[in-house]
């Protein structure tokens, strides 16, 4: 399972405090493309944009505060031709994510820095782990030794941000 917690931050503050404990894995500028599904299930395709990598990914969000997810996710070589099997099979294109992510590692934690296109900046500390609540304990013990607290959190998902921020502009 995977277990992660989003909190809001300002990349130029919390990129050097997480290079002073953990090793930069790599950088991606993703495009995902999520599709309308009810949730507690997320259906996207993500493309990789630096990479030239394209992943169709299923999520099934296990929690109230979508910190804990079943995830599946496949490679596929075509993201246009991806997303018009997925259009003709009936599936709604939804919202659109775009950011710049920055990967880093410590042991089993992955911290993935995202500045996110109209919405600023954010950090996922990430374990995968079939004990969620250990994950959550190793979670926030990395999220103190960064600074970073309750009140920092962001339980949204992206594209319900980016949902209440199209909401907002079209009032």
């Amino acid at each position: 399972m995977e277990v992660e917690v989003k909190f809001r931050v300002n990349l130029g503050e919390i990129q050097p405090r997480i290079e002073a404990i953990a090793d930069f894995d790599h950088e991606e500028v993703q495009e995902d493309l999520y599709f309308s599904v009810p949730l507690p299930a997320l259906l996207r395709i993500r493309r990789i944009v630096n990479r030239d990598e394209s992943i169709l990914g299923y999520k099934l969000i296990k929690d109230s505060r979508n910190e804990e997810f079943e995830e599946i996710e496949v490679a596929v070589e075509d993201f246009e031709k991806t997303k018009e099997i997925l259009k003709r099979l009936g599936f709604k294109e939804d919202v659109w994510v775009k950011k710049h992510r920055y990967v880093y590692k410590l042991g089993n934690v992955t911290f993935e820095l995202n500045r996110v296109e109209g919405l600023g900046d954010f950090l996922d500390i990430e374990v995968i782990s079939d004990d969620p609540e250990k994950a959550k304990e190793e979670i926030w013990k990395i999220a103190e030794m960064l600074g970073l607290g309750e009140e920092d959190v962001e339980p949204r998902l992206y594209q319900e941000l980016i949902q209440e921020r199209s909401k907002e502009k079209g009032k």
